[in-house]
């Protein structure tokens, strides 16, 4: 009962400091939380909780902060990730079904995460190396010029144009359609890769060994494996009390692109949320901030990682259930792509 309680005063600290940006004492507590106890037994329980390493008192106020321990004890027990309105479910669904290709999907995401958190949201691109192949589309522009379309399942699109040595009438195309998508369809790169490379010589064919020749090209472009889009930088306008101690840092990280996909860690999709708190981090200049992010991608699979990072006093279960959204969205429309 004791524990419970004393959970409850946790919450309480973390809800209003998170709300008001000020320390919180235990008169406030009283007057705004339904706690069911006297002042007294309130005070003795943030006493415990000082003395336990979650909260601490800043300066000589009796107010009390939580710290990065306390931070981690209140996300630990939420017992659900609160639901989303049906407001910003709807916000969701507008924003991202406008969207035309991968990019446009990337940008919606990050400029929404960035809006619904009032966090700096950064989105991953979808890798490479773990993406299929859906699709790979010849189009006969002229009797001797193709242009290669390869399709895979993150929603990326690659183009190329082919100059062929001999003309290729409709029907040849069409044959041609077939057998490379027959020996793609369905695998990762990699696997495709190999299998296309395969049909050189048993084709025999010079405007085979030219679409091949694209296509692995295309398949071996790592170059926006690590590319991700950021967003939201405005909003650490809001967190002037500690510019030295978490704003500066973080801005200064934001140039790093390496620095942020660390900072998501190695999240999956589904369900699962990684919050990493303060010294958590793999960053000891970073200590200041937290994270929270998770894998999208089709399926159960987890082709990229989207989330949003910013100072370690932010709203929790708002910046979870919104992480959490848009991911599944995202992977929804991959999914449906």
């Amino acid at each position: 009962m004791q524990e419970e309680r004393r959970l409850a005063v946790l919450r309480a600290i973390v809800e209003d400091y998170v709300a008001t940006e000020e320390p919180v004492g235990s008169k406030a507590l009283v007057e705004r939380h339904g706690l069911g106890v006297s002042p007294a037994t309130v005070r003795n329980d943030m006493a415990a909780l000082e003395d336990e390493g979650y909260i601490t008192q800043p300066h000589t106020s009796a107010g009390r902060v939580p710290t990065d321990k306390g931070y981690r004890l209140f996300v630990d027990r939420l017992s659900t990730i609160k639901p989303m309105s049906s407001a910003e479910k709807r916000a969701i669904a507008t924003i991202l079904d406008g969207a035309i290709d991968l990019d446009d999907v990337v940008q919606r995401s990050v400029r929404l995460l960035a809006q619904l958190t009032r966090q700096v949201a950064v989105v991953q691109y979808p890798t490479l190396s773990r993406s299929t192949v859906r699709h790979i589309e010849l189009v006969a522009l002229t009797p001797t010029r193709l242009l290669v379309v390869l399709i895979l399942s993150t929603g990326r699109v690659e183009q190329r144009l082919v100059d062929l040595a001999a003309e290729l009438g409709d029907d040849e195309v069409a044959d041609l359609r077939s057998v490379v998508n027959r020996a793609a369809l369905g695998e990762i790169i990699a696997d495709a890769a190999t299998a296309l490379r395969a049909l050189v010589p048993a084709e025999d064919a010079a405007a085979t060994g030219a679409v091949v020749d694209v296509l692995v090209e295309a398949m071996s472009d790592h170059r926006s494996d690590e590319r991700i889009a950021v967003g939201g930088a405005a909003n650490l306008a809001r967190f002037g009390d500690s510019f030295d101690s978490a704003v500066r840092p973080l801005l200064e990280a934001l140039e790093e692109h390496v620095v942020l996909l660390k900072l998501l860690g190695e999240a999956t999709a589904g369900e699962v949320l990684t919050v990493r708190i303060g010294h958590e981090g793999p960053y000891q200049e970073l200590s200041s901030t937290s994270v929270v992010a998770t894998g999208y991608g089709p399926g159960d699979e987890a082709f990229a990682r989207l989330g949003i990072v910013g100072p370690t006093r932010m709203d929790y279960p708002g910046s979870m259930a919104a992480v959490r959204a848009v991911a599944r969205y995202v992977s929804r429309l991959l999914d449906e792509g």
